[in-house]
């Protein structure tokens, strides 16, 4: 059984975390790293798809997106190398490092925590958005490449709406092991269609500055997780047998 916190360890001391910081903090809080994730890292995550894979919720949302979702509910369930990718110790001192933050895991009732992407249908994608936050403080996305079989394409654009210099637009394929962090209310971004017979699935992760969120906020985050993402019975479902 792989030891993904050994592996990530091991993996982050050989990179170079004061250029890294620099170039995150150059590009508005916005990082790519190509081949981040060891290889028995990636082969213990992909090993566990087939268990998730009946559990994907597809959505759709005319003009803005369509795709398929898996919660960490269903994770925490079903594939317990997310959760323990998630809590690596290894991987969130390095986002501390490039955040120059104290970054906090999100409440355990919150669905988005960590999640799959799936983008297996014809035209499955995402429209220009930011990764908005209902709590006090930051969050910060971080996304993994799983699988990339696709023409879909994660474009961005750094630097949005400042006045000192001029938007800058970039296109890149999530390729397996790539990696990306990004402050989810800087960065604009969309997911490029997927054609016939493509397959693309993607790992995110959400840490917050605050934990702290309003009960307006609670109520508005839930009801996009519902809608946009995971079905109301994940995330009304559990709120309900909990009270």
């Amino acid at each position: 059984m792989t030891d993904i916190n050994a592996a990530l360890d091991a993996h982050i001391r050989t990179l170079d975390l004061a250029s890294l910081r620099r170039r995150f903090l150059e590009q508005d809080e916005a990082l790519v790293i190509e081949n981040f994730l060891p290889q028995t890292v990636a082969d213990a995550l992909l090993a566990a798809l087939p268990r998730v894979h009946p559990s994907v919720n597809r959505n759709y949302l005319p003009g803005h997106k369509k795709g398929g979702s898996v919660s960490r509910f269903d994770l925490d369930r079903l594939a317990p190398e997310f959760p323990e990718l998630y809590r690596s110790a290894a991987l969130t001192d390095f986002l501390r490092v490039l955040t120059g933050v104290e970054l906090l895991p999100c409440p355990a009732s919150d669905p988005h925590t960590y999640a799959l992407y799936y983008y297996t249908q014809p035209g499955d994608h995402i429209s220009w958005h930011y990764d908005t936050s209902y709590y006090r403080g930051a969050r910060y996305t971080a996304l993994f490449g799983l699988v990339d079989r696709s023409s879909c394409r994660l474009e961005f654009e750094l630097y949005r709406g400042r006045k000192d210099r001029p938007g800058e637009q970039h296109s890149i394929e999530l390729t397996p092991g790539t990696f990306v962090i990004f402050n989810g209310d800087r960065l604009w971004h969309r997911v490029t269609p997927a054609g016939e017979n493509e397959e693309r699935i993607v790992l995110t992760l959400e840490y917050l500055t605050s934990a702290r969120m309003s009960s307006f906020g609670r109520f508005v985050s839930n009801m996009k997780d519902a809608v946009a993402y995971f079905g109301f019975r994940q995330v009304f479902g559990r709120a309900a047998g909990k009270s």
